[in-house]
């Protein structure tokens, strides 16, 4: 008896080890998490998006997620797949900085991979090799053309193969086409709604593969965004600097609320999310999925609100 209880108890302390949460049943095999730049709610609320608006009427879903401050795309991306802000992860940049290395704080690539699932990353934006730390990605696609429907192809040459447990795909057409134009033009709008057609390949490859029935597929974003004003780009203007209309990086509403949507296996249907929501529990909600332990480490916590019980 008393050995017994030793073993329980050795054994309990193990799986309560500082660091780690207890692992959890996975409650999906596939977890897809799929990315749109500069992709605002108020946006995508005017933009022709019909598969992002279905899924998000069919799973659970809320418009008034946030995410970190500065409200820019790497520092943001970053906290989405570590699961802590930036004051811990550290990656104040925005753009491809070789000299900076990899992010130093531990990725869901990373963990997932030493629980022996399967990763892989699809992004429009070089600087993403930042999240590319050595190891943790089966396979890690850039395509030469940064558009929505680029990143869709590759993603659909590469599911059926490699069928990855755990895959970030990032779209990210609609921020720079916002920058150029403005976040709500006629340009920024037609981004969107193209992004949203390769959502559509995205999810009919999944359906390709045999994934669809095991698999949870999170829409959400880095970031919104907001126009400057005139006087703004006057200034712009007048200092030399090519004048872009659409911005973003600040902390007003207009920056920092993002979508988030999870659609499929396990997914309370037609749900609406009132726990607050923030960019990192993205990466913890993940891992939480695949029955991964998430670290104690990290500041996100699953959407648990999201998933039948």
């Amino acid at each position: 008896m008393f050995y017994a209880r030793s073993l329980f108890l050795l054994i309990s302390a193990a799986l309560l080890s500082p660091g780690l949460l207890p692992a959890e049943t996975p409650r999906a095999q596939h977890v897809f998490i799929v990315s749109f730049d500069q992709g605002a709610p108020a946006g995508i609320e005017k933009a022709k998006m019909p598969v992002f608006k279905t899924m998000a009427r069919e799973g659970a879903h809320t418009w008034e997620a946030y995410t970190i401050v500065p409200s820019i795309t790497l520092p943001s991306h970053t906290s989405m797949v570590t699961g802590v802000g930036i004051q811990k992860h550290q990656v104040d940049w925005n753009d491809q900085n070789p000299d900076k290395g990899f992010v130093k704080v531990p990725t869901i690539f990373t963990l997932a991979k030493k629980a022996g699932l399967v990763t892989a990353m699809v992004a429009s934006k070089s600087k993403f090799q930042t999240l590319n730390q050595p190891g943790s990605l089966n396979s890690f696609l850039l395509p030469e053309n940064p558009t929505s429907a680029a990143v869709a192809e590759a993603f659909a040459g590469m599911v059926g193969k490699l069928k990855p447990n755990l895959c970030l795909i990032h779209f990210g057409e609609p921020d720079s086409v916002g920058h150029k134009y403005g976040v709500f033009s006629p340009e920024k709008m037609k981004a969107l709604a193209d992004s949203d057609a390769a959502l559509g390949v995205i999810v009919q490859s999944i359906r390709d593969a045999g994934l669809i029935d095991t698999s949870v597929i999170i829409l959400t974003a880095d970031h919104g965004g907001h126009d400057r004003t005139a006087e703004e780009l006057d200034k712009m203007a007048n200092a030399g600097v090519p004048p872009q209309p659409g911005t973003h990086g600040s902390s007003s509403p207009e920056d920092v609320t993002i979508p988030w949507v999870a659609w499929g296996a396990g997914v309370r249907k037609d749900f609406t999310i009132t726990a607050a929501v923030v960019i990192y529990d993205t990466g913890a909600t993940a891992l939480w999925l695949l029955g991964v332990p998430v670290p104690e480490s990290f500041w996100g916590r699953p959407v648990t609100s999201a998933f039948d019980k």
